[in-house]
């Protein structure tokens, strides 16, 4: 009897995801390189690609079967440099070198981050209900690195002004460091179901945002922090919904989102009937 042969990964493809992990520390570093040098756009470009192959990486080691644990580790490292290490030197080269607490912002701001990747880490082998895992506690370090360089995107926009003075920013890496490290329920993007009538539209507006990022990069770094913080409240609300509905932690987004417009839908009437003195009708005795 022959046996059919499994096909596996071969060394060098193994080895692809923690490639682009270890380029993706390389160009987090030479973010910085640019930064000393003056260089703030080649800086922050830097910075997004090697975000962008730190998102890759381990999308890629699944797809291979090529998860490891010494790649865990690595991208841990990685997303520590890049959204940590990198963005705090970058906003100190360029906004904070000459200011008296610049150094100590900076400093709070990439412990902040290594202290938000351990909590994520160890909260990774605890038992959690369903719904919990479409939120994120606290900011995630990406998030948090687009933020950090909030300031530097509107100084590149529009010149110097209070957005770029020593107690704006060091107010905003303040706030960004403890968003970081909050409990503050945040939702995953992934989780987003986009209902079938406006997958055109959203495809056409991310075209759209596309071609902007190339002409108005700065505009959509700004846009982007600005939509992620307008979704906070909304996103406390949902997961303290789900909280408080026990039954619907193990349904897909989709269908909770169904129960919770059903649920919304019936209270109006339930609230007229009390404003009423009304009360359902209950068995005759």
């Amino acid at each position: 009897m022959i046996k059919a042969r499994v096909k596996t990964p071969t060394v060098t493809f193994r080895m692809l995801p923690s490639m682009l992990t270890v380029a993706a520390i390389c160009l987090g570093l030479t973010s910085v390189k640019f930064a000393l040098d003056g260089l703030e756009t080649e800086a922050m470009a830097f910075l997004a690609v090697a975000a962008i192959l730190d998102a890759l990486d381990g999308r890629v080691a699944r797809m291979l079967n090529a998860t490891s644990k010494m790649g865990e580790e690595i991208d841990s490292l990685a997303d520590a440099v890049n959204f940590g290490v990198a963005p705090a030197f970058i906003v100190y080269a360029t906004l904070l070198s000459q200011s008296r607490v610049g150094w100590i912002v900076v400093l709070l701001y990439a412990v902040c981050i290594v202290l938000r990747l351990a909590r994520f880490n160890a909260m990774l082998d605890g038992d959690q209900p369903g719904y919990e895992k479409n939120y994120f506690v606290g900011m995630p370090a990406p998030a948090g690195a687009i933020g950090a360089i909030g300031p530097l995107a509107a100084k590149m926009q529009f010149g110097d002004g209070w957005w770029t003075s020593e107690w704006a920013v060091s107010l905003w890496m303040i706030g960004v460091s403890l968003l970081v490290v909050s409990t503050v329920s945040m939702r995953k993007i992934h989780t987003f179901a986009v209902p079938s009538n406006m997958v055109v539209p959203l495809l056409a507006l991310v075209a759209l945002g596309v071609a902007a990022s190339v002409f108005y990069g700065y505009i959509v770094i700004l846009v982007i922090i600005l939509a992620y913080v307008i979704h906070i409240p909304f996103a406390v609300r949902t997961k303290a919904w789900l909280r408080e509905h026990p039954e619907l932690w193990e349904d897909k987004p989709k269908q909770q989102r169904q129960a919770r417009r059903a649920i919304r839908r019936a209270q109006p009437h339930r609230r007229s009937a009390a404003r009423l003195g009304l009360r359902r009708p209950g068995p005759r005795r």
